[in-house]
This record gives structure tokens, sequence and C-alpha cells, in this order.
């Protein structure tokens, strides 16, 4: 066993693999998980500070975000979390096809994680139209009629930008899956080599993370208001 795997090894590194500046690929493996837990950890720093502000406002004027919260659509972010918990299942799946060496379940599962990543996107998009129909989105047509208009627009606010910028990430993470895919499709990877995926998986998963932290601050502070 061990000599069959010190054979796919090199064939890998053969293949071009194994970068010039590391000593093997268990080497380029640990460099590629660090840098991306690095990344992360300066996105949730980020995520952070959204989430503290909209925290002191939400302690602030809890009665206008609890009123604000009633005009979300709870049935449509209760799709969207489903789908995303079932797109991070479906790119654990890559990641074991991956490590197992069949490349084909491997491109099926990361085609099926883009489908689902699409779907939350058409979803969202669908929520967002709503708004704009409503007149809740903030800004010059804003036209809030019940209590606290002022407050409820700043909910609004918070609405938008935390659920936009993870829908930025959702499209960066596509993007990011569509050249995994490809590279699958192309027999870049194998059960010696799949940092990318692995990284790749982490990227997705925190993404699905955020999702599980807005859906209850953002859709259910009005359920016991």
């Amino acid at each position: 066993m061990h000599m069959r795997s010190r054979r796919r090894i090199s064939k890998v590194e053969a293949d071009g693999a194994l970068a010039e500046q590391f000593d093997d690929l268990a080497q380029q493996h640990e460099a590629a998980s660090l840098g991306m837990w690095v990344f992360l950890v300066t996105e949730i720093l980020f995520f952070g500070g959204l989430f503290a502000g909209y925290t002191v406002y939400r302690a602030s004027y809890p009665e206008a975000f609890g009123e604000a919260s009633h005009h979300l659509d709870r049935l449509l972010g209760s799709m969207n979390t489903a789908v995303l918990i079932s797109s991070s299942l479906t790119m654990a799946l890559a990641v074991h096809s991956a490590q197992e060496g069949r490349r084909r379940a491997l491109i099926v599962c990361l085609l099926i994680t883009m489908a689902l990543g699409a779907v939350f996107l058409g979803i969202k998009g669908t929520e967002y139209a709503h708004k704009f129909t409503e007149r809740l989105v903030p800004g010059l047509d804003f036209g809030y009629d019940g209590p606290y208009p002022g407050q409820v627009e700043l909910f609004m606010l918070f609405y938008f930008i935390m659920t936009g910028l993870h829908a930025l990430h959702l499209v960066v993470g596509l993007g990011l899956l569509g050249v995994l895919a490809v590279l699958a499709w192309c027999g870049h990877f194998s059960a010696a080599y799949y940092a990318p995926l692995e990284t790749g998986g982490l990227y997705w998963h925190f993404i699905d993370i955020v999702w599980i932290f807005l859906f209850p601050l953002l859709y259910l502070i009005g359920t016991h208001s």
C-alpha cells in the first residue's frame, strides 16, 4: 500500500501538481490549508464587524427590528437554508470522492453543489424583487407606512448589506467550483492530490456557516416580538 501510494504521488508530481517551492505534496497541502484558514479568519473579522453593528442596533431598537423582521419571507429563507445545508453535504461528498479516486462522482458532486448554489441565488433574487415591489429597499423610494419607519429602514439596510455580501461570496464560490470542476474533468485530481478541493470546500462551508448565522439574526427575531 505504501509503495502504491508513493507511485501515485510520483505520478502527480510528474504531472506538475507539486509547486517548485515545496518539498512534497504533503507540505504543499498543509501550506494551502493554512493559507485558506488565514483568509477565512479575515473573513470572520469582516462579517463579525457587521454582526456586531447589527447587534448594537438590534438591542437599541428591539421592537422596530422585530417589526421589520416580519416583512422578510421566512419560507424562502428556510428554503435557502435547506439548500445551502444540502450543498455543504454534496461538497463534502465531492472531497470524499476525490480522496477515493472516483473522478465521475467528484464531478457530479461538484456540479450538484453548483446547482444548489445557483438555486440559492435564484431564491434570494426572488426575495429582493419582492422587497423592491413592496418599496422596502432603503433609499429615496423607501415607502414603509407602519410604525418605526426610520428604524425599519435601518434594519432593511443591514439586511441588504449582509445578505448582498453573502451572495457576492457565493458567486465567487461558484466560480471557484467551476474551475475545480473543469480541472476534475481534465483529470487533474487523484487520491494522492486533492488539496485544491479541500481548500475550496473550506471556503464553501464558510459561506454556509455565515448564512446559518444570518438566517436567525434576520428572519427569526420577530417570532417572539
